[in-house]
């Protein structure tokens, strides 16, 4: 790291929440079948990460959250990767929503942490659903898909159209709904990140009190009203920035797992001269470029929430030319991790394709993450190069 992050709000250490999420490498490994197979994360996992406090670790201090430098917290996501990249997908993703929650009115926050401080929430942003507005809050309904971990959720946030007042051009919305009015579809069955249970949700006319929703607008402008309470510099980063690592961590995470898993296969193989990959130039060369590379994304990744917590903490949020550059670093992450794990996989020769081999399962939980919304990283290229250019752009995720 750049620099060493401070103890968490709770008083825990860096060093001791990372070895938190190390202690139960061994319980991911051993449940990884499962996952793959059921298509979802195994209760068991999931309950021992909720019990190490890895869900909570961005959730405010006043409901017992760490409150964390957001390096430890991507650096838990990523050893968590390196075990099980649908693992790692969903303790940051989940992890996440958590922090959106922080940034909502202080009465939603109750809704949910009040009487259970560990109660878990999912996600699917997309502005799929429709609101109306009625007395007290809105009537929500519609299909999303990819929310993942909605089985074990408590809570959901979920993206919608609407007006927020009266005769108002309806906007993308943000809506927080319980568990009970939501009904979960078995539709999650991939080539990759299979233990994320991503599957889609829905809602049939849900009441959603009007303190239960945050807009696209107001978060961009204002970063939400959660931040009269929650006084810390951490919720002064604008949420896509951190929405946008918690998406592409995780192939951080499972390439350098790929790596760690290739070094140590090639020491068992023999190549087609006798010779294993060991002494081969070609696997010496995409060994070496991965962990340059894992070094340098990392060190990024590390260095720009530095910045953006500078900036925090004199109450103001980076400027956009910078978050804009920041989500471009962070979204050419899976691409470039995609690249290096194709390069790991040839090198490794016929025997990777072997099931019981993990090195294409991590290449194809990568190309899983490549696929995502978030991780399209050309579309924030473009729009970088085009602010460089100095044209209007207008731009609200960031």
């Amino acid at each position: 790291m750049l620099d060493v992050p401070p103890p968490a709000a709770d008083g825990r250490s860096p060093a001791d929440i990372l070895d938190r999420a190390r202690q139960l490498l061994p319980l991911v490994d051993s449940l990884k079948a499962e996952g793959e197979r059921e298509r979802r994360a195994p209760t068991a996992l999931i309950d021992a990460l909720n019990r190490a406090g890895l869900f909570r670790l961005l959730q405010p201090r006043r409901y017992g959250g760490a409150e964390c430098h957001p390096a430890t917290f991507f650096a838990v996501q990523a050893a968590l990767s390196a075990g099980d990249m649908s693992i790692g997908w969903l303790q940051g993703v989940m992890g996440m929503v958590a922090f959106h929650l922080a940034l909502l009115p202080a009465q939603a926050q109750d809704d949910v942490w009040r009487h259970d401080p560990t109660a878990l929430l999912a996600s699917s942003y997309m502005p799929a659903g429709k609101a109306t507005r009625v007395p007290g809050g809105f009537r929500l309904s519609g299909r999303w898909g990819f929310s993942s971990g909605a089985d074990h959720a408590d809570w959901f946030m979920l993206g919608a159209m609407a007006a927020l007042e009266e005769g108002d051009t309806p906007e993308h919305v943000i809506f927080l709904v319980p568990r009970a009015d939501v009904r979960i579809h078995d539709t999650w069955d991939t080539i990759g990140l299979r233990g994320t249970g991503s599957h889609d949700v829905s809602v049939e006319d849900g009441f959603v009190p009007a303190h239960r929703r945050h807009g696209v607008q107001e978060r961009f402008l204002t970063g939400g009203p959660g931040r009269t309470v929650n006084l810390a510099p951490l919720y002064h980063i604008p949420l896509p920035q951190m929405l946008f690592r918690a998406i592409s961590t995780p192939a951080l995470g499972g390439l350098r797992g790929m790596l760690d898993a290739f070094i140590e296969h090639s020491r068992r193989r023999a190549g087609p001269n006798g010779a294993g990959p060991l002494v081969d130039p070609v696997a010496q060369l995409a060994c070496g470029e991965t962990a340059a590379e894992l070094d340098e994304m990392t060190r990024t990744l590390e260095g720009n929430f530095d910045r953006m917590l500078d900036h925090a903490r004199l109450g103001r949020d980076a400027p956009i030319a910078d978050r804009m550059l920041y989500r471009v670093q962070a979204t050419s992450v899976v691409e470039r991790c995609d690249r290096l794990a194709r390069r790991l996989f040839k090198a490794a020769g016929a025997s990777a394709l072997s099931v019981a081999n993990p090195l294409g399962r991590v290449c194809a939980d990568i190309q899983a993450a490549r696929q995502h919304a978030a991780n399209q990283y050309e579309i924030y290229g473009r729009t970088l190069g085009a602010q460089l250019f100095k044209l209007d752009v207008k731009d609200t995720l960031l």
